[in-house]
Order: C-alpha cells, then sequence, then structure tokens
C-alpha cells in the first residue's frame, strides 16, 4: 500500500476541531450546544459588504491580478495609511485569508530546517504552516500567572542559534487575548535588529483593544522596515470568516516579490471574497463602536463568570476575544470530550478548545482551555451557568 508523506504524518489535527464529532453527537441528542470553541462571531457582516456581493453585476467571474484587485490593493493601502503604517499597493498582495499570507511569508523567507521563535500558545494552526514549509517553530512560554505577557526578552535571546530566521507574534493574541504594548514590540525589534531576523506579526485583532489600550503595530518600528512582514484579513475586523481574504504587507520589495511567485502559482485570491473585502472598507465607524462596546460587555461578564468558579483562574484580556483559562481538572482534553459526550444541564452543553493544541512545549497547557467569548451575552450566560455544572460533576475534578 502507498505511504502517506512525513509531513502528513506530522501534521497535527486541529485541537479545535477534532471534537467536532461528539458535538454532532450530543446535538442528534436534541442537546444545546454552545460554541465558545472557535472563533466564529455572530456579529452580523457589514451590509456594504453584502450588498457588494449582492449587486455583483458582472458576467463572467474572471480571473483577478495574482496580487489582487489593484483598486483593492489601493484602497487597503489608505487603511493602513490613515493607522500611520506608510504603504501603496506595490507593498501588499492580497491572500485567501491570514493563512495563506502567513505561508506565503514563510515559502518567501525562510528554508526546510530554519527556526522562528513564537511565543506560546499561539494560533494552533501556526504548526501546521510551519510544517507545510518544513521550518521548526521555537517556543518561549508565557505564562497565566502575569496574564501571558511577553516572556523577558532574554529568554529569546537564548533559543537564537544559526538557525533561528525570525520571531513570529499575534497582537493581539490568539489564545490568549494578550495586547503586546510598543515597548515589548520595540524590544522584539531590538533583537531582530542585532540578529537580522524577520518578525512576522499576525495583526487581524488590530481593532479589538479594550480599556484604553491602543494597537501599535510592528510596521511602525520604522528603523527595522526591512525586516517586518506584516499579516491581515477581514476574517475578524468584519465578521466576516467565509470570506477567506486575508493581506501579506512588507516595505520589504524583494519578499513581495518572491511571495508573489506564490500568488501567482495560486493564480488568483477569491474574487467574491476581494469584491466584500473591498467593500468592507467603507463599513461606518458606528459598526466598530458598536460590535467593540458589544465585546467588552461580553468579555466583562466572561471573565467574572469564569473566575467567581472555584478553582478557575482567567486573566482579564486586553484585546481579540479570546481567553485562555485554568480549570480545576486533570486533564483539559479528557474534560472538553466529556462534557460533550457524558453530560448536559437543562439539555444543554458547551464546546471548549483544549488549550493543550496551543503549545508546542509537552505538557503544558494539559489543564487549560481557550474559551472564545464571540456568542450574545445571553447565550454567554447559559454556557457560563453550564460550565460551572459540570466542573462539578466532572469526575476528574481536581479540587476536593
Amino acid at each position: 500500500m502507498p505511504k502517506i508523506s512525513d509531513k502528513g504524518i506530522q501534521m497535527p489535527s486541529s485541537p479545535i476541531r477534532k471534537l467536532v464529532p461528539f458535538a454532532e453527537e450530543a446535538k442528534r441528542k436534541g442537546r444545546k450546544v454552545y460554541h465558545l470553541n472557535i472563533g466564529q462571531p455572530d456579529i452580523k457582516t457589514p451590509e456594504v459588504a453584502l450588498d457588494a456581493i449582492r449587486n455583483f453585476d458582472g458576467k463572467v467571474v474572471e480571473y483577478s491580478h495574482s496580487a489582487g484587485n489593484e483598486s483593492y490593493r489601493r484602497k487597503l493601502a489608505g487603511y493602513y495609511q490613515g493607522l500611520g503604517i506608510e504603504v501603496d499597493h506595490t507593498e501588499m498582495l492580497i491572500t485567501t485569508g491570514g493563512s495563506e499570507a502567513l505561508i506565503f511569508a514563510f515559502q518567501s523567507t525562510l528554508n526546510p530546517g530554519d527556526e522562528v521563535i513564537i511565543p506560546e500558545p499561539f494560533y494552533a494552526n501556526y504548526t501546521a504552516f510551519a510544517i507545510t514549509v518544513g521550518v521548526k517553530l521555537v517556543p518561549v512560554t508565557a505564562i497565566i500567572e502575569n496574564g501571558f505577557a511577553l516572556p523577558p526578552i532574554e529568554k529569546f535571546e537564548e533559543l537564537i542559534n544559526k538557525n533561528t530566521r525570525g520571531i513570529l507574534i499575534c497582537n493581539p493574541s490568539n489564545p490568549t487575548g494578550y495586547l503586546y504594548s510598543e515597548e515589548e514590540l520595540r524590544k522584539l525589534a531590538a533583537i531582530a535588529k542585532k540578529h537580522d531576523l524577520y518578525i512576522y506579526s499576525d495583526e487581524v485583532y488590530r481593532e479589538f483593544c479594550y480599556d484604553g489600550h491602543t494597537h501599535f503595530s510592528a510596521m511602525l518600528l520604522k528603523d527595522i522596515q526591512q525586516n517586518v512582514i506584516l499579516v491581515d484579513s477581514v476574517s475578524k475586523r468584519y465578521s466576516s470568516c467565509g470570506t477567506r481574504i486575508g493581506a501579506l504587507v512588507s516595505k520589504n520589495k524583494e519578499v513581495i516579490a518572491t511571495a508573489m511567485k506564490f500568488a501567482q502559482a495560486r493564480l488568483s485570491p477569491p474574487s467574491f471574497g476581494q469584491i466584500a473585502g473591498e467593500a468592507s472598507l467603507d463599513t461606518p465607524k458606528t459598526y466598530f463602536d458598536e460590535v467593540y462596546n458589544e465585546y467588552i460587555d461580553r468579555r466583562n461578564f466572561t471573565v467574572e463568570a469564569l473566575n467567581k468558579m472555584e478553582g478557575v483562574i482567567c486573566p482579564m484580556p486586553k484585546g481579540a476575544f479570546y481567553t485562555i483559562v485554568k480549570l480545576p481538572v486533570d486533564s483539559s482534553e479528557k474534560f472538553c470530550e466529556w462534557i460533550l459526550k457524558d453530560f448536559e444541564y437543562k439539555n444543554q452543553t458547551v464546546m471548549l478548545a483544549p488549550a493543550s493544541g496551543f503549545y508546542t512545549t509537552k505538557g503544558k497547557g494539559h489543564n487549560e482551555v481557550r474559551i472564545a467569548y464571540v456568542l450574545k451575552k445571553e447565550d454567554l450566560k447559559l454556557a457560563m451557568e453550564t460550565l460551572e455544572k459540570a466542573l462539578h460533576a466532572y469526575p476528574g475534578r481536581t479540587l476536593e
């Protein structure tokens, strides 16, 4: 029988999606499942985006330019310029989601066996992207006790060797909700400059920064502009996950030219997605004000409810719409499966994401979960009530 590739064997199953069969079975039993496991907001996609698709009057859905429609890139450059990021339409590629943007970035700048340092816990699919390209992610562990702040810079320095080519961050962070400060980014910039490293900055949650905190883009690090590669997406900003449109942005023209070769190989990004993405740039400020206030309300309720539960530790996220939560359980993977298979409260249950899938270091996150507070507050209340009951009933509870 023909063999599967080494990469195929190494590729991990999604820690979020491998529980799907248990959730589907719970639904077949008639149970209501509250999905706190995935960053799929129930916020409405802006009408301007939906109208642009509805009003498409073309007779043929054509290939676009491999870099993306020029009209979109020019308009997107204007958006970045409004944030103080001085780029033009030639310094970006439109991609099939932020995922493709990061894969293009890796393919354009890394060779098999190269290493990228990354604070953990981190977005689980980064591991898949690294395996796809044949590179190694080297973790530097952030801890829940200080809200998953950037680990000491000395820890990064200790990991740098002849194979190190870059540092990857997600700011604000998926899965922790931590927001890196300007000071922290400048420390990373100093390391990148000293060792001539790339900084890959995933900034898809830029609009979601709370409590007076503001986002500082890695693209604003003027002294290392040639080292910075920005990854962006419309998925979360406009609650438009299925649009599958992202962007790769860099002042490094050689990186963009190289990434363009990979972009040409896949022909072009989705046409209707670009139509929606371009129109989304006209979303009124009132939309973001409403979304911002909604997420603040959801976050505050969720974090307060979690910290009231016996043995539960939940830091206050500064951004995005996720939090990593420590639970009084022997294994979060077992608990997340058990709560779907064997538990119900008022004929309802909760789907969570085991945090072990967001770490590379073995054993880390074994009693943590990621929670996405993307549901309306009425559902969050019922989900939190159900979770608290489940924690008391769970056979592997670690509290006496």
